[in-house]
C-alpha cells in the first residue's frame, strides 16, 4: 500500500475516532450564494477610530466587496488597490458561540510576506471587558514571512497579550492545498491539531480568569490581515492578489 494511501486512511480512522461520541451542532458548508448573515457579521475598514489598524498597526481595508462563495468555497481576496490593500473579515459574535467543542476548518491559505490569514475566536465578552481579559483561540495563524510555519496560540490576561501559551509547528508546503486545522476544548484543557495531528495543549492547573477564560462562549472570526507588527513590515507587493479558501467549518460537541 502507498504511504500517501495509509496516511489517508489513517487520517480519516483519527478523525471518526475524534468525533465518534459528539454530536455535530453546526456546519457552514458555504452552499448559498451569498453568505448567510444570520450567521455572520461583516467588520468594516481599519478599525478607527476605536481600534485603528486593528490593533496591530494592520494595513489593509476590510471590505464586504473582497469576499465570494463559489462552488461551495467561501473565497477572501487579498488585494494591492492602487496604495491600499483590501481584504475582509468576518465574525459570528451574537449569532453563532459556542463553550467546549471539537471546532474545525478545512482550508487553503494564502501565502506571501506580509500576508496574514487566521481563523480564530474570541469570547463573547469581549465588548465589555477588552483584550485580551475576553481570552483569544487562534486555531489557525499563518504569517507569509515564515514560510512553511503554522501558528496555534491563547491569549489571556496571565500573558498580557504577549502570549507565551503558543506553538510554532513546521509542516513542509503547508501552503500547498488544503488542510484541517482544529481545536479540541474542554473544561480542563485545549488541544490543537493540523490535519489531526496534535501540535500543542494547553492544560493550566490554576485557572482563574486570567489563565483561562476559557469557561464561557466564544465566536469565530476568519480574515487576512497585511503587515502589522506579526504579519511584518515588509510587504512583498508581486504576490498580490491572493486568495484564502475555506471549504467548511464544523462544530462537534
Amino acid at each position: 500500500m502507498k504511504y500517501s494511501m495509509l496516511l489517508s486512511i489513517l487520517i480519516v480512522n483519527f478523525c471518526a475516532a475524534q468525533v465518534s461520541n459528539r454530536k455535530l451542532v453546526w456546519e457552514e458548508n458555504f452552499g448559498n450564494k451569498t453568505l448567510n448573515e444570520d450567521d455572520w457579521n461583516f467588520e468594516l475598514g481599519d478599525g478607527c477610530p476605536n481600534i485603528c489598524g486593528w490593533g496591530n498597526n494592520e494595513k489593509q481595508l476590510y471590505t464586504k466587496t473582497n469576499h465570494n462563495i463559489h462552488d461551495g468555497y467561501l473565497k477572501i481576496d487579498i488585494k494591492k488597490e492602487g496604495e491600499k490593500y483590501t481584504s475582509t473579515r468576518i465574525t459570528t459574535a451574537k449569532k453563532k458561540e459556542f463553550t467546549y467543542g471539537l471546532m474545525e476548518v478545512r482550508a487553503k491559505i494564502p501565502f506571501g510576506k506580509g500576508i496574514w490569514p487566521a481563523f480564530w475566536m474570541l469570547g463573547s465578552n469581549f465588548s465589555t471587558v477588552g483584550w485580551p481579559k475576553c481570552g483569544e483561540i487562534d486555531i489557525l495563524e499563518y504569517v507569509g514571512r515564515e514560510p512553511n510555519i503554522i501558528f496555534t496560540s491563547l491569549h489571556t490576561q496571565d500573558s498580557h497579550g504577549n502570549t507565551i501559551n503558543t506553538k510554532k509547528t513546521k509542516i513542509q508546503g503547508i501552503e500547498n492545498g488544503f488542510h484541517i486545522y482544529a481545536m479540541d476544548w474542554t473544561k480542563d484543557k485545549i488541544e490543537f491539531f493540523v490535519d489531526n495531528l496534535s501540535v500543542y495543549v494547553f492544560s493550566p492547573v490554576v485557572k482563574n480568569d486570567n489563565i483561562w477564560p476559557y469557561n464561557q462562549p466564544f465566536y469565530f472570526i476568519i480574515n487576512v490581515a497585511v503587515g502589522g507588527n506579526f504579519g511584518g513590515n515588509i510587504i512583498d507587493d508581486s504576490a498580490f492578489p491572493q486568495e484564502f479558501l475555506i471549504d467548511y467549518i464544523r462544530v462537534y460537541q
